[in-house]
C-alpha cells in the first residue's frame, strides 16, 4: 500500500472524538480564559510549529488585546508516529527578555517537547511562560509540564485533526479524530 492509500485508510477508519463545532467552542472558551489571564501583560503568542498552526490561527481571532506573534520550531516526530530526540527547526525572532510568553500547541501528550520549549523560552529571558493546548491527552500519569489552558481532554489514543497529524497528514481535518489501529506512543 502506498502512503496516500494508507492515509485514506486511516482517515476512513478513524473515530471522531470531537466535532468541528465542539472544537470551535473550546477555542472560544480558551480565548476568554487567556484574555482574562494575560490581556494586560503585553504578551508574545508563540506558536509551536507545525502542529500549533491551526489552533493558533483560530485562537488569535478571538484574542482581543495587543500581542505580538512569533513561532518556534521543535519536534520529536519528523513524520513518524513515535517521538524521538527533539529537533530544533526555528528559533523565535522576537526578544523574549522580560516578556510573558504564551506557547500555543496542538497537544500535550507526554509533555517532553513542551517542557523543553518552555525551558528554552525561560533561558532566553522570558519572565513568565504559559502553555495553551487544544488537546491534553490523559495518560494516567504525571508529565514533565502541564498546560495552563486546555481546550479538550482525550484518552490515550493516536489523534489527528485541527493541527494534529498522522505521519504529517490529516492536520486539516475539521474535528479531532482517533486512529483505532494505532496505540499512542507519546510526544
Amino acid at each position: 500500500m502506498n502512503r496516500l492509500e494508507e492515509i485514506r485508510q486511516v482517515e476512513t477508519a478513524a473515530e471522531r472524538l470531537y466535532s468541528e463545532a465542539e472544537v470551535e467552542n473550546a477555542i472560544v472558551r480558551l480565548a476568554a480564559e487567556i484574555t482574562e489571564a494575560i490581556a494586560d501583560r503585553n504578551p508574545i503568542v508563540m506558536t509551536i510549529l507545525t502542529g500549533g498552526i491551526v489552533f493558533a490561527g483560530k485562537l488569535l481571532t478571538h484574542l482581543r488585546f495587543p500581542l505580538e506573534l512569533d513561532a518556534i520550531g521543535a519536534t520529536r516526530y519528523r513524520g513518524r508516529t513515535a517521538g524521538g530526540v527533539t529537533h530544533w527547526r526555528l528559533e523565535p525572532g522576537l526578544s523574549l527578555q522580560g516578556r510573558t510568553v504564551l506557547l500555543v500547541d496542538d497537544i500535550l501528550d507526554e509533555g517532553v517537547t513542551l517542557a523543553e520549549v518552555r525551558e528554552h523560552c525561560l533561558d532566553r529571558g522570558a519572565e513568565r511562560v504559559l502553555i495553551a493546548v487544544l488537546v491534553d491527552k490523559d495518560l494516567g500519569r504525571e508529565k514533565p509540564c502541564r498546560a495552563d489552558f486546555v481546550g479538550l481532554v482525550t484518552e490515550n489514543r493516536y489523534l489527528f485533526g485541527y493541527g494534529l497529524d498522522y505521519k504529517g497528514y490529516l492536520r486539516n481535518a475539521a474535528g479531532i479524530y482517533a486512529c483505532p489501529q494505532i496505540e499512542s506512543q507519546g510526544t
